[in-house]
C-alpha cells in the first residue's frame, strides 16, 4: 500500500499526499470538520446547503456555468458532500490537469461569493433533492432512524434540513456558518494519484497559506436517552415494507470498534452473512438485507435494513432479533469468524484501488480522529478481533431498552410490532 505523509501549515491547516506513481489520475479532496451536527435548529440544512453554493459562484469564477464548464472541460469527476460531522469537495483528473483541478477545488472552497439571487434559486434545488429522497424510502429510512434514535437534536435532524427552514435562510446564514467553520486548523487537503509532489506540495501552499484564521465553532454533545424499545412508522403505500432495527453502541473510539466491525459483517455484511442466508434465502422474503455499524465521534449505533415483502413482516423481524440474542448467547465459530475477516480485509483493500477512495480513506480519518490509521494497520486490528469480543460486545448492546424500529410502508396497526419488540430479552 502506497505510503502517505502529512504536513501542517503554519495557520493550521493540513495537507496529507499520497503518491501512487503508476495511477493515470490524481484526486484533489477538501475535507471541512463541519456538517450537520455542528447547526442550531434556525439553520438546519445550512451545512449541506452552503456546500451548494461553493459551485455557485467565485471571486475569480462569478458563476456556476464557468465553475462546471471549467471543470467539464477537464474531463473531471468531480462533486462535494456533507455528513453529520464533516464536509468535503473534490476533483478527480488526468495526471496532466491536476494543477488546474487542485486550483479549482481552492478557489471554490476559499472564494465564494454567496450571491443572493443565487441563493433563492438553489433553494428550489435543495427543496426537490429533499423530495428525491422523500421518495426512495430505502434511503429514507436512514434519516427516520436517526430521528428515532436521536430525536430534536442536531444527530437526529435530516442532513438536508427541511423546507420550512431552508426557505428562510439568507447570505448572512451562510457567511455567519462558514466564518465558524471553514477554518485552517478545521480544514484538510488530501492529494492522491500521479502527481509530481513537489511541483504540487508548492501550488497547495501557495493557495493556502493565507487561509485567515478564527474561532472554530463546536458541536453540541449528543444526548443519549432510553428507557424502553421505541417504534417510529412512516405509513406509505410502496410495494414493500422497509425496516431499520438496531441498537445504540458507541463511538468511533471506543475499544469495541473493531469487535463492532466484525459482529456487523456475520450478522448481515455479505451473501453469506446469517441475515441474508435466513432472510433471503430460506424465507425469500427480500432482496436487500444487510447490517452495518455506524460509529460517529461521540455516538454510534448498529442496524439491519431490509425491505420486505408485507406479508412476511414479522417472521423477518423475529429473525433479526433471534440473530442479535444468538450472537449474545453463543460464541461465533472458528470458519464463520476468519470469513467475516477476510471479508472485511477484502473490501478494505479492494476499496482502495482509486486515487479518490484514498483521499476519502485517509481524510476522513484525519478530519475526525486527527491521525491515519494504514489500511495494514486497520486490518491488524480487524484479525485481532475474538469470538469472546464479538460475544462481549453483543452483551453489551443487544439490551431490550437499546432497541429501535423505524418502518415505512403502508402499516396501519403498531400493535404488532410493539409487541415483537417487548418480547427481546
Amino acid at each position: 500500500m502506497q505510503k502517505h505523509k502529512k504536513i501542517t501549515l503554519k495557520n493550521g491547516l493540513r495537507i496529507i499526499t499520497i503518491p501512487q506513481p503508476a495511477n493515470v489520475a490524481t484526486t484533489v479532496l477538501v475535507l471541512v470538520e463541519t456538517g450537520s451536527k455542528y447547526e442550531t435548529k434556525n439553520i438546519s440544512g445550512v451545512a449541506h446547503f452552503l456546500e451548494h453554493m461553493c459551485f455557485k459562484g467565485t471571486e475569480k469564477r462569478p458563476s456556476a456555468r464557468i465553475i462546471a464548464g471549467e471543470l467539464d472541460g477537464l474531463g473531471a469527476s468531480y462533486n462535494a458532500f456533507t455528513s453529520h460531522e464533516y464536509t468535503g469537495y473534490y476533483a478527480k483528473v488526468e495526471n496532466h490537469k491536476n494543477a488546474l483541478a487542485l486550483d479549482l477545488i481552492a478557489d471554490l472552497y476559499l472564494n465564494p461569493i454567496f450571491d443572493q439571487g443565487e441563493i433563492e434559486t438553489e433553494k428550489g434545488v435543495v427543496i426537490e433533492e429533499l423530495h428525491m429522497y422523500a421518495d426512495m424510502p430505502h434511503r429514507k429510512i436512514y434519516d427516520q432512524f436517526m430521528h428515532l434514535l436521536y430525536g430534536d437534536q442536531p444527530a437526529g435532524w435530516d442532513i438536508g434540513g427541511n423546507e420550512k427552514l431552508l426557505r428562510t435562510l439568507k447570505r448572512k446564514d451562510f457567511l455567519d456558518f462558514r466564518e465558524k467553520h471553514y477554518l485552517p486548523k478545521a480544514t484538510t487537503l488530501i492529494i492522491a494519484g500521479g502527481f509530481d509532489e513537489k511541483k504540487i506540495l508548492a501550488q497547495a501552499k501557495k493557495l493556502f497559506a493565507l487561509m485567515p484564521a478564527g474561532v472554530k465553532g463546536k458541536k453540541l454533545a449528543v444526548k443519549e436517552s432510553q428507557v424502553k424499545p421505541a417504534l417510529s412508522i412512516h405509513k406509505k403505500d410502496s410495494d414493500q415494507t422497509h425496516i431499520r432495527l438496531g441498537v445504540r453502541a458507541f463511538s468511533m473510539f471506543d475499544k469495541d470498534q473493531y469487535a463492532l466491525e466484525v459482529l456487523s459483517d456475520i450478522l448481515g455484511g455479505g451473501m453469506s452473512s446469517r441475515l441474508f442466508h435466513k432472510v433471503r434465502e430460506e424465507l425469500g422474503a427480500a432482496y436487500y438485507v444487510r447490517a452495518e455499524a455506524d460509529l460517529y465521534t461521540d455516538h454510534g449505533y448498529l442496524a439491519a435494513s431490509v425491505g420486505v415483502e408485507h406479508s412476511k413482516l414479522k417472521p423477518v423481524l423475529e429473525v433479526i432479533l433471534a440473530e442479535f440474542t444468538r450472537l449474545k448467547d453463543e460464541l461465533v465459530s472458528k470458519d464463520e469468524l476468519i470469513r467475516a475477516k477476510s471479508h472485511l480485509s477484502g473490501n478494505v483493500l479492494l476499496g482502495l484501488e482509486t486515487s479518490d477512495s484514498l483521499a476519502v480513506y485517509y481524510g476522513t480519518q484525519e478530519i475526525l480522529k486527527r491521525k491515519s490509521a494504514t489500511p495494514e494497520e486497520l486490518l491488524k486490528k480487524i484479525n485481532a478481533v475474538t469470538a469472546k469480543q464479538i460475544q462481549a460486545v453483543a452483551q453489551k448492546i443487544f439490551i431490550p431498552k437499546n432497541l429501535n424500529l423505524a418502518m415505512i410502508g403502508p402499516i396501519t396497526d403498531p400493535k404488532p410490532f410493539k409487541e415483537i419488540l417487548a418480547k427481546f430479552k
